[in-house]
């Protein structure tokens, strides 16, 4: 078919290179670091089961039938109480359940978006929050940062220069790099959003994973106005049920988002949602969650002292206080990319970090998950890895 035949903002799209990547890594004799997935041993498929029949025999003809696009009324209060951990205070009404927390990335794109606006993203960036804000035709202004988040010399000159409708940033146990911004980085951000009158899209899927150190406040409780929070079930609970949750106080950006979801799929399934709120009325989120830490936490540890033991001198990272993610900088002139294919070919598979940046570079860095893979896989895969890649530095 002819190019011209698909819409411009189709032209230069291109699939996620990590669902490229997990093509490669099917086969059974790969270990895979390369997906951002929850061990499959974390998910309460028991549990699940039976609140799935529980509710479909109380309720079975209401739960499969339509539902509101906003969902459903007692889970949107559960969020409520949900959230006030994380210090925010919103009222239900303030509460759209979403299909995946990343929809309200796409909803947030649909909103704000035209073509040749410009969003400010993260150096390295979410690699679908990439894909979605180019699909809306936007032009991303990556800014860089450090261990605590977006520089702010450099956020605020590029809000002077280019104006951004949007700031994106992942706050807390950061895809790809893990980190985590620290309170006076999220003040900054808020305090300079209003400054240039743009608004911030705080998405935070991976915060209740936290290992060591103390939880710090959500970004949005700093300007509710002007931040929109994006939460999700996907990690804590299951990502195949697809419950996640915008927090938007601005009821003119949260009317936007329900036109644009609206469009988009009606709304979210009932099913899920309800299960979902089961799962936080009965109040057993907290001892699951920190049984999914304690699995999690021994597995980062384990990959943090793999890395040590074998990747070479030169190579760096970084130690996430929580999530599912290393972040690996390797000595310059040695490309990530090049090193995949050896990889595969002693059945071990990361992901290049070089899709992370908007606009080129990282081309020595690479994306590592250590919750998908058993202990004793991650022992296995680090001493492969870590071969390979000192055949490249020799």
């Amino acid at each position: 078919m002819a190019e011209k035949r698909f819409a411009k903002r189709m032209w230069h799209a291109s699939s996620n290179a990590i669902r490229e990547i997990l093509k490669v890594t099917e086969r059974p004799e790969v270990i895979s670091f390369a997906g951002g997935l929850p061990a499959p041993s974390s998910f309460p498929v028991a549990t699940i089961k039976k609140m799935a029949a529980e509710i479909l025999a109380e309720d079975g003809p209401v739960v499969l039938q339509y539902g509101t696009t906003e969902g459903y009324w007692p889970l949107r209060e559960a969020i409520a109480e949900w959230v006030k951990v994380k210090g925010i205070e919103a009222s239900p009404e303030q509460i759209l359940v979403l299909s995946g927390s990343q929809q309200g990335i796409d909803l947030m794109g649909k909103a704000f978006l035209d073509a040749g606006d410009r969003v400010i993203v993260e150096e390295p960036a979410y690699l679908a929050a990439i894909q979605i804000f180019r699909s809306y035709e936007a032009e991303l202004v990556p800014v860089k940062g450090d261990e605590e988040g977006y520089d702010p010399g450099a956020l605020e000159r590029a809000l002077k220069e280019h104006q951004p409708k949007l700031i994106y940033l992942v706050s807390t146990f950061h895809n790809p790099t893990g980190i985590t911004y620290s309170l006076e980085r999220r003040k900054k951000v808020a305090e300079l959003a209003a400054k240039y009158d743009c608004y911030v899209i705080e998405d935070d899927p991976y915060g209740d994973l936290r290992y060591s150190g103390d939880r710090v406040q959500a970004l949005q409780t700093f300007n509710p106005e002007r931040v929109v929070y994006l939460g999700s079930f996907s990690k804590i609970i299951a990502p195949g049920l697809r419950i996640g949750y915008a927090v938007a106080h601005n009821p003119e950006i949260r009317q936007k988002l329900v036109i644009g979801k609206q469009g988009a799929d009606v709304h979210t399934s009932n099913l899920s949602q309800r299960i979902v709120h089961s799962f936080l009325s009965q109040g057993l989120l907290p001892d699951h969650i920190d049984s999914i830490c304690q699995d999690y936490k021994a597995k980062r540890d384990l990959m943090l002292a793999g890395l040590e033991e074998h990747f070479p001198a030169g190579a760096k990272w970084v130690r996430p206080d929580g999530g599912l993610f290393l972040w690996v900088t390797l000595p310059e002139g040695i490309s990530a990319v090049d090193v995949f294919p050896r990889a595969i070919e002693e059945n071990v598979a990361f992901v290049p970090g070089a899709p992370f940046f908007a606009r080129g570079g990282g081309e020595n860095t690479l994306r590592l998950n250590f919750s998908n893979a058993s202990f004793d896989q991650l022992k296995t895969g680090c001493a492969r890895l870590g071969k390979v890649l000192k055949e490249f530095l020799d």
